[in-house]
C-alpha cells in the first residue's frame, strides 16, 4: 500500500475522513511513541502497514493519510514505560481499540496474548508479555458519518407526559414471529413496522435500550459459554455493538443504528440509551489490555496510592477517572456524538455516583456536572442518573442536581413494600404517590425529576415479583450466590409456577396492582420491557449472562388480559393532565374552589390524622386529587381536568369505604377496579358519602366530572 503520510491535525479525535483521506488522532499523555496500525480484512492476524507518528500536539499524536477510505480496519500500538507500581502499562506488542472509534468490526477472540501480562507467571500483572495480541482484537473500523435524516425531528417529549419503556435491542425481538428471521434481535428489528405498531399502541413516548455502546463479553463468562448479555462493560463508547447489526460490521452498524432511530421518531418514540462511563471493559490490575490501559493506564483510570491498583467504585475492577481531563473530554464528546449525529434524545447513567466522586466523596458539584450544565447540547436532552454506586456514600437518590432526573429507588422499594403488606408507613407511601417531595422539592426540583419504577433489568420481572420469595439464579455459574437476596417480594403463597386457581388470580390482581400505582403516581413512570405482557425469568434475578429465552421476550406466551389492562391504563393517565403535574401538591384549597388540590381519607370518610401517618400496620387509605386549576410550571396556565378518587386497600380482607363529603365531589363513577381486569369509561355511580366495598389487594379508581374541565 502506497500511502501519502501527512502531518494531519489534533482534532477531531479519532478517525475522521474527509472525503479524500482520513486524519487519525489519540490522546496518550504519558506514551513516548504512537503506531497505527491498518488490516487488509477482519480476519488479518497481522497489520498490512504500520505507520510511527510524529505528530505530536496537546498531548495528542496525529498524522492524516490520503486515499484512506470509509470500511478501512485499524488500530494502535502504544510504547512506554511499563511500571505497574507507578501506573504505568504501555504494551507495543498489544493491538489497542481507538477509544473514539465510531465502529468496531467484530467482537473478542479470548486467547491469553489480550493481557499485557503472562498469565500464570509467579510475579502476576508486575510480569510482561511480548505476544502479539492482533489476531484476536476487534479492529476499529474508518466509518462514512453521511446519512439522510430527511425531515427528522426529535419529538422532545416533556417529562410530565413521558412515559419510558426500558428495553434490550436483542432481548425485545429476538423471538417475535411476525418479524423475519435475519434481522431478529437488531436494531433493525426495532425499526420493523411490526415493533413501531406494538410500541404506539402500548403507549409509550420513550424507549431506554440497555447498552448499545460496544461491550466485552467477560473472558470467565465466555468459558462457561455465557455473555455479558446486558452489556455493562463498555469498550467502545462511540460505537454501537456489532452484535445488534443485521447488515454488517464496517460501519453498516452505524447506518442501520441510524435508520432505527429515525424510524422510531417517525412515531414520536424518544430513544434513551443507558450509557456506562464509569469504567471500562479492562478489569483491574489483572484484566487484558484492550484500549485505555495500554493507551495511558495512568491518566484514564483512577489508581489508588498504590498505582499498582485500581479504585473500584462500581464493583467491575476500575473506575474511570473523570477528574482527568482528557476523560471528561472523551466522555463530553461521546454524548454531544450520540446526540449530533445519532440523534438520541437522552441518556440514563449507569452508576452515576462515581461519575461524580472528586476524590472519594460523592460531589455534586463536580467537573461532570459543572460541564454538563453549561454545555449547549447535553443540557438538553434527558438526563437521567442511576444514583448509586458500591462505594462508600454512593447511595445518593435525591442528590443528584437540578436538571438531571433519577431511578427512584425509594419509590421501588416502597411500592413493593406496601403491596407485599409488611409493615410500612403510609406516610412513606403517600410521598413517592406524589412525586416524592421529600427527596426532590428542596433543591428546586419538581415531581419529574422522579423516575419511577417497581421492576427494571436488574432484579425480577413483574411475574416474578408476585411469584418468588427467592431468587433462583443456578443457571448463572455462581451456585445462586450472585443477585440481590432481598428482593422485596411476595410469591402469593407458593414458590414459583402453580396450577392453584386462587393463587393465580391473586397474582394478576397483584400485577394490576403494582401497574395502576406505577402509572398513577406523581413523576415519571417507567416500564421494564415485557411487565405488560407476564414474561418471566423463572425467578432468576440477575439475568447479566443469559442470552437464552430466560431474557428474551416470549411473544408466543402473552398475557392478553394484561397486554389490554396496561394499555387502557397508560391512556388513562396520559388523557388526565392530574396524573402528570408539572408543580408539587400543597395540600391548600383552590383559590375559587375552596377544596385542596390533594386529601387523604380514611375508611369512614373523613380526612387522616396526623397520627394515622405513621401506623405501620396501616393498610389502606383513599386519596383525593382535584382536576380543577392545575397550574403549568413556569406560566400562568391553568388546566382543567377531572377529579379522581383512589382508594387503595393492602389489606388481606375487604373494606368498606365511605366516599367523601359532597364538597368533593357530587356523584363519583368508578372506572378501575383491580380486582377485575377491566378499565371502564364510566361504571357503577356513587354519591357523595355512599359506601363502597373494596376488595382485598385491590385499588378502586372513581372520576368526578368538573364542568370547567
Amino acid at each position: 500500500m502506497n500511502l501519502k503520510v501527512e502531518p494531519g491535525s489534533p482534532f477531531p479525535l479519532g478517525a475522521t475522513w474527509d472525503g479524500k483521506g482520513t486524519n487519525f488522532a489519540l490522546t496518550a499523555i504519558n506514551a513516548t511513541g504512537v503506531e497505527l496500525c491498518l488490516f487488509s480484512d477482519v480476519d488479518a492476524k497481522k497489520e498490512s502497514v504500520k505507520i510511527k507518528l510524529t505528530e505530536r500536539s496537546h498531548q495528542v499524536w496525529h498524522v492524516y493519510l490520503r486515499d484512506i477510505k470509509p470500511g478501512q480496519l485499524y488500530g494502535y500500538r502504544v510504547d512506554g514505560p511499563y511500571r505497574p507500581l507507578e501506573g504505568h502499562r504501555f504494551n507495543k506488542y498489544k493491538l489497542l481499540i481507538d477509544p473514539y472509534a465510531k465502529a468496531i468490526a467484530g467482537t473478542i477472540n479470548w486467547h491469553d496474548s489480550l493481557f499485557g501480562y503472562k498469565l500464570g507467571h509467579p510475579d502476576k500483572d508486575l510480569s510482561f508479555s511480548k505476544q502479539d495480541s492482533a489476531p484476536f482484537l476487534p479492529k476499529s473500523v474508518v466509518i462514512d458519518p453521511a446519512f439522510d435524516w430527511e425531515d427528522d425531528k426529535r419529538p422532545k417529549t416533556p417529562y410530565f407526559k413521558s412515559i419510558i419503556y426500558e428495553a434490550h435491542v436483542k432481548g425485545f425481538t429476538q423471538l417475535h414471529p411476525e418479524i423475519p428471521k435475519n434481522i431478529r434481535g437488531t436494531y433493525a428489528a426495532l425499526a420493523h413496522p411490526v415493533t413501531l405498531d406494538y410500541l404506539k399502541k402500548l403507549g409509550i413516548t420513550a424507549i431506554e435500550l440497555m447498552p448499545v455502546h460496544h461491550f466485552v463479553t467477560d473472558r470467565h463468562l465466555d468459558e462457561q459459554d455465557l455473555t455479558n448479555y446486558w452489556g455493562y462493560n463498555s469498550i467502545g463508547f462511540f460505537a454501537p455493538d456489532v452484535r445488534y447489526s443485521s447488515s454488517g460490521v464496517l460501519g453498516e452498524q452505524v447506518i442501520e443504528f441510524k435508520k432505527m432511530v429515525k424510524a422510531l421518531h417517525q412515531v414520536g418514540i424518544e430513544v434513551i440509551l443507558d450509557v456506562v462511563y464509569n469504567h471500562t471493559a479492562e478489569g483491574n490490575q489483572m484484566g487484558p489490555t484492550l484500549s485505555f490501559r495500554g493507551i495511558d493506564n495512568a491518566s484514564y483510570y483512577r489508581l489508588t496510592d498504590n498505582c499498582r491498583y485500581y479504585m473500584d467504585y462500581t464493583g467491575t475492577g476500575n473506575t474511570l477517572n473523570t477528574m482527568q481531563p482528557n476523560v471528561l473530554r472523551l466522555i463530553m464528546d461521546s454524548l454531544r456524538y450520540w446526540i449530533e449525529e445519532m440523534h438520541i434524545d437522552g441518556f440514563r447513567f449507569d452508576l452515576a455516583s462515581a461519575l461524580a466522586r472528586e476524590l472519594h466523596e460523592v460531589d455534586r458539584l463536580s467537573a461532570f456536572f459543572d460541564i454538563i450544565y453549561q454545555d449547549p447540547i447535553i443540557s438538553q436532552v434527558k438526563l437521567i442518573a442511576e444514583p448509586w454506586d458500591v462505594g462508600e456514600g454512593g447511595y445518593q437518590v435525591g442528590g443528584f442536581p437540578s436538571g438531571w432526573t433519577e431511578w427512584n429507588g425509594k419509590y421501588r422499594d416502597c411500592i413493593r413494600d406496601y403491596w407485599r403488606g409488611s409493615e410500612s408507613m403510609l406516610a412513606e407511601f403517600a410521598e413517592r404517590f406524589t412525586g416524592s417531595s421529600d427527596l426532590y422539592q428542596d433543591n428546586l426540583r419538581r415531581p419529574t425529576a422522579s423516575i419511577n419504577f417497581v421492576t427494571a433489568h436488574d432484579g425480577f420481572t413483574l411475574n416474578d415479583l408476585v411469584s418468588y420469595n427467592e431468587k433462583h439464579n443456578r443457571a448463572n455459574g455462581e451456585d445462586n450466590n450472585d443477585g440481590e437476596n432481598h428482593n422485596r417480594s411476595w410469591n402469593c403463597g407458593v414458590e414459583g409456577p402453580t396450577d392453584d386457581l386462587e393463587i393465580l388470580e391473586l397474582r394478576k390482581r397483584q400485577k394490576r396492582n403494582f401497574l395502576t400505582t406505577l402509572f398513577l403516581s406523581q413523576g415519571v413512570p417507567m416500564l421494564l420491557a415485557g411487565d405488560e405482557l407476564g414474561r418471566t425469568q423463572l425467578g432468576n434475578n440477575n439475568a447479566y449472562c443469559q442470552d437464552n429465552e430466560i431474557s428474551w421476550v416470549d411473544w408466543q406466551q402473552i398475557d392478553e388480559d394484561l397486554l389490554e389492562f396496561t394499555r387502557r391504563l397508560i391512556h388513562l393517565a396520559k388523557s388526565h393532565p392530574v396524573f402528570g403535574r408539572k408543580r408539587w401538591f400543597q395540600g391548600l384549597p383552590i383559590k375559587g374552589v375552596g377544596v385542596e388540590d390533594i386529601a387523604w381519607f380514611l375508611p369512614e370518610g373523613t380526612e387522616m390524622p396526623d397520627e394515622n401517618w405513621d401506623h405501620d400496620y396501616a393498610k389502606s387509605l383513599g386519596v383525593f386529587l382535584n382536576g380543577r386549576d392545575i397550574h403549568s410550571m413556569g406560566t400562568r396556565e391553568v388546566v382543567g381536568d377531572d377529579s379522581f378518587y383512589i382508594i387503595f386497600n393492602a389489606h388481606y380482607e375487604a373494606l368498606n369505604y365511605k366516599l367523601p363529603p359532597k364538597k368533593y365531589g357530587t356523584e363519583w363513577s368508578k372506572i378501575l377496579d383491580t380486582a377485575e381486569s377491566h378499565i371502564y369509561k364510566r361504571g357503577a355511580k356513587y354519591g357523595a358519602g355512599e359506601s363502597i366495598k373494596i376488595e382485598n389487594r385491590s385499588v378502586v379508581v372513581l372520576i368526578h366530572p368538573n364542568t370547567s374541565a
